[in-house]
């Protein structure tokens, strides 16, 4: 008999050891994570990637951090062309300078 119950506890303990080591493999990723993957799946076209990045963070953390990613993007460029960054987000877009 206690030869069944320690049996049943190995059992208990070995399944919750595995969920514990799963939940390791699909860690949360944070909305930053998610912006960029998200961005670089829309530049290459890559649907799968898309859609895999927009289910890692709410559709409102995604948009705050594509817009995070955005301002970074062009306050670099700016810097790096040394232009305002009015002047590389028209430029970016296609619009003429202001």
């Amino acid at each position: 008999m206690f030869g069944r119950v320690r049996k049943s506890f190995a059992r208990f303990f070995d399944t919750e050891r595995t969920e514990t080591d799963n939940s390791r493999d699909k860690r949360a990723h944070n909305l930053f994570e998610a912006a960029a993957a998200y961005v670089s799946a829309c530049a290459e076209d890559d649907q799968d990637q898309i859609d895999e990045a927009v289910g890692w963070v709410s559709p409102e953390a995604l948009s705050f951090g594509v817009s995070e990613l955005a301002c970074r993007a062009v306050i670099a460029l700016a810097r790096e062309r040394d232009e305002s960054p009015q002047t590389v987000a028209r430029a970016l877009l296609g619009l003429p300078a202001a």
